[in-house]
C-alpha cells in the first residue's frame, strides 16, 4: 500500500516541477490544446450527426411502431457517445504525446538531468521519424488492449449491482494503468525499453503506478484539466520511470525545505 502514496507523490513532483520551470510548461501545453480541439470537433460532430448515424446503420428498424424505434434508435446514439467519451479519455494521453513527441522528449531530458546525481540524461540515438513510427506503432499496441478492456467493462456494467459498483472502480484502475504506460513510455522509450518489457516493468509494481494514474485518470475526466496536467504528469512520469529502472533520483527543490538530495 505504500506504492499507491509513493506514485501519487510522483503526480504531485511533476507538477511541481513544471511549476518551477514556467517556460518549458507553457511549451508543453501546446500538443494538448492541439488534441483538445481536435477531439472537441470530433464530439460535437458526434453530437449533431450521431443521431443520424445510428439511424442508416440501422435500417432493419425502420418499420418498428413508436415508441420502441425511438427508444432503440436513442439507446444506441447514447451507447455511441458514450464509448467515443470512454475512447477519448484512453486515447488523449496517446494522441497527446503523439503530436508533441518533440515537445514531450525535450520535457522529459530535461527533468532526468535536473534530477541526476550527475546532471545527465539517457539520450536516444534513433532519428525523429524512427521515434515516432515506434511510439505510434506502440501506441496502437496499448490502445488495442485498452479497448478490449473497455468494450469488456461496458459489457459488465450491464451486469446488476456489479456493473454500478465495481465495474467503474475497475475501469479507473484501468485507465489508470494504461495513462501511466503512455507517459512513462517518453522516458523509457529513450532508454531502449522495448513495449513488452515496459509492460512487464508496469506489472511488477501495479500499485504505484495506480498511485500515479488512477488519480490523473480521475482529473483527465475534467474538461480542459487534461492539457494543464499533461506537462507536469510527463515530468512526473520520467521520475516515476527513474524509480522503476532503480535510478538515482536527486530531488532538489522539489522537497519541501528545498534541499538536494539523492533517493533511490
Amino acid at each position: 500500500m505504500r506504492d499507491l502514496g509513493v506514485g501519487f507523490s510522483y503526480l504531485l513532483k511533476g507538477q511541481r516541477w513544471v511549476a518551477r520551470h514556467g517556460k518549458k510548461y507553457g511549451f508543453g501545453l501546446l500538443p494538448g490544446l492541439i488534441t483538445l480541439v481536435l477531439y472537441a470537433a470530433a464530439l460535437v460532430a458526434l453530437a449533431v450527426w450521431g443521431e443520424d448515424f445510428v439511424g442508416w446503420s440501422t435500417p432493419f428498424a425502420d418499420d418498428w411502431s413508436s415508441p420502441w424505434l425511438g427508444l432503440f434508435r436513442g439507446f444506441l446514439t447514447a451507447v455511441l457517445f458514450a464509448l467515443a467519451l470512454l475512447l477519448a479519455v484512453l486515447t488523449f494521453t496517446a494522441v497527446t504525446l503523439l503530436i508533441g513527441q518533440p515537445f514531450y522528449e525535450a520535457l522529459s531530458e530535461s527533468v532526468d538531468r535536473d534530477v541526476s546525481p550527475d546532471g545527465t540524461a539517457p539520450v536516444s540515438d534513433l532519428p525523429l521519424y524512427r521515434e515516432l513510427w515506434i511510439s505510434a506503432r506502440d501506441s496502437l499496441r496499448v490502445l488495442g488492449r485498452a479497448a478490449v478492456w473497455g468494450v469488456l467493462l461496458f459489457a459488465l456494467g450491464f451486469v446488476p449491482l456489479v456493473g454500478q459498483t465495481a465495474v467503474p472502480v475497475i475501469g479507473f484502475f484501468v485507465t489508470g494503468f494504461f495513462l501511466t504506460e503512455e507517459l512513462t513510455s517518453v522516458a523509457l522509450q529513450r532508454r531502449g525499453v522495448e513495449l513488452r518489457d515496459r509492460l512487464a516493468l508496469l506489472r511488477s509494481r501495479k500499485t504505484l503506478i495506480w498511485g500515479f494514474g488512477t488519480p490523473l485518470g480521475l482529473a483527465f475526466l475534467v474538461p480542459f484539466v487534461a492539457v494543464f496536467l499533461m506537462p507536469g504528469a510527463v515530468a512526473g512520469a520520467t521520475l516515476l520511470a527513474r524509480d522503476l529502472r532503480g535510478e538515482e533520483i536527486a530531488e532538489g527543490a522539489v522537497g519541501k525545505d528545498g534541499a538536494r538530495e539523492v533517493t533511490r
